[in-house]
């Protein structure tokens, strides 16, 4: 008989959650992992992504070390930064920060870059990285102002949330948009999906 392994999401983000679930993936456990996301020295957006999601994912992996339940899991874990250059935006909590990010991106192409970090139960670690550009249109102090009332920036990447209102300052987008939103389903199924997870086993169920 086959071993059941089963999927922990070392993420509290509500938008993962429900990118996994258009999959028809459902982990077992959510287990986010609390990290220091200070960026070092000159460290380059991408290098930034790949290291965060490692961390959370190595976190989780010990916390869990000796819980009997999902000691033996797979653990999933991903970070996305947002950099115009190699200037890597905040995720803001601040109105003047999202104030600050809204007009740097105002009428350019930045890029974002999610890293997919997944632990195996045999303890072997599988990264990728994802990268998507976006251009902005030009935005008006109008627009900024109403959409920092509308809240959604708080606790984004780059101070916005490209699934919201945000949507509608896109004019251009290269490459996936899960991304941007907060994980790259394709590759996240892929990455799973080569590592033994059954990820189609509920496709064939129905959704409803």
């Amino acid at each position: 008989m086959s071993i059941q392994y089963k999927l922990v999401l070392a993420s509290g983000s509500p938008r993962r959650i429900e990118l996994l679930a258009q999959a028809a993936i459902e982990p077992d456990h959510i287990h986010p992992a609390d990290i220091d996301e200070t960026p070092h020295r000159a460290e380059h957006p991408r290098s930034l992504a790949r290291r965060l999601s490692r961390e959370k994912a190595e976190k989780a992996a010990e916390q869990l070390r000796t819980d009997e339940q999902y000691a033996s899991s797979f653990i999933l874990s991903a970070d996305t930064v947002v950099a115009v250059g190699r200037r890597i935006l905040p995720k803001a909590e601040l109105e003047d920060e999202a104030r600050d990010c809204l007009r740097l991106l105002s009428g350019r192409s930045h890029k974002v870059f999610t890293g997919i970090c997944l632990i195996l139960p045999n303890g072997r670690t599988r990264q990728t990285l994802v990268e998507t550009r976006v251009r902005f249109d030009r935005l008006t102090k109008l627009q900024i102002d109403h959409y920092l009332a509308s809240g959604e920036w708080r606790g984004k990447a780059g101070g916005y949330a490209i699934q919201g209102l945000a949507g509608s300052f896109v004019v251009k987008l290269v490459g996936s948009y899960p991304n941007v939103v907060g994980l790259p389903l394709h590759e996240t199924i892929s990455l799973l999906q080569g590592a033994g997870y059954p990820v189609y086993d509920r496709w064939d169920q129905g959704r409803g």
